[in-house]
């Protein structure tokens, strides 16, 4: 389970809430991370990239910026994926893995891709790429339809199963919703989004036919859709995990309930 998503999203707290459900359940389960710029004094990694790189020591001796420091760091694994293949050995763990948070490293950047790519083809493991969105996107359709098409980018990306989720469903003032919390996942409706923000802003009402057709080309296929997650909730983190291993086919392999 590959947990992505946005700067401030909660895929590591999404990661630890995993991690405990799944040890709970007496599974053979390992925290991992790839993320060169975690503060892993917050949660213990099973295994951790920072043992083979840093961001921190990347931006001192190459005298790089945090993002670009962080591309490097990403192709450096890639080009040494063999220190995490030796973490693994002798191991037959379910892994739940938490990564980076900038974007381009999911949406365009091939770092991640080929790091995906030889995990999942070459080493045979099967992964679900859990992308995780902020729902505090809800209170503004715009922001919402922009972090839609940014789970469709990832998901065309990475090419792999993949569960979008929308987090933190637990703090949402649904009041201040512009419609009910069903509109952004069981009820999806972008056609009404789209029109809605093109009558409230005379700019994005320009592109009202490219956002319509935007909206028509993902409601007709069924490209993106949500669950809601609260990862105080064991319940939610139970139906995550459960459509992550059904996406994955991890819950049909021999022997597993």
């Amino acid at each position: 389970m590959l947990a992505i998503g946005p700067p401030g999203s909660g895929k590591t707290t999404y990661c630890r809430a995993m991690y405990a459900h799944m040890k709970a359940h007496n599974q053979n389960v390992l925290l991992v991370n790839l993320d060169p710029a975690n503060d892993t004094k917050i949660v213990n990694f099973d295994i951790d990239v920072r043992e083979l790189i840093s961001l921190e020591d990347v931006m001192d001796r190459l005298n790089l910026g945090p993002n670009g420091g962080l591309m490097f760091c990403m192709e450096y694994l890639a080009d040494n994926l063999e220190w995490l293949k030796e973490k693994l050995k002798g191991e037959d763990p379910y892994l739940i893995i938490d990564s980076p948070g900038q974007v381009e490293l999911f949406t365009h950047h091939d770092a991640i891709k080929s790091i995906v790519k030889t995990i999942h083809e070459t080493w045979e493991m099967r992964l679900c790429a859990v992308n995780i969105v902020d729902s505090h996107h809800c209170y503004d359709f715009s922001k919402f339809i922009s972090g839609l098409l940014l789970s469709l980018s990832s998901m065309l990306q990475l090419e792999l199963p993949h569960v979008n989720v929308l987090s933190k469903v637990d703090l949402l003032d649904h009041e201040a919703l512009p419609h009910r919390l069903e509109m952004f996942t069981s009820e999806m409706d972008l056609a009404f989004m789209a029109e809605a923000v093109a009558d409230q802003d005379p700019i994005m009402a320009k592109y009202g036919r490219l956002s319509a057709a935007f909206a028509e080309l993902v409601d007709d296929f069924g490209l993106v859709q949500f669950l809601p997650l609260s990862v105080k909730d064991d319940e939610s983190v139970a139906k995550v995990a459960k459509l992550a291993n059904k996406a994955s086919g991890h819950m049909y392999m021999e022997g597993d309930d």
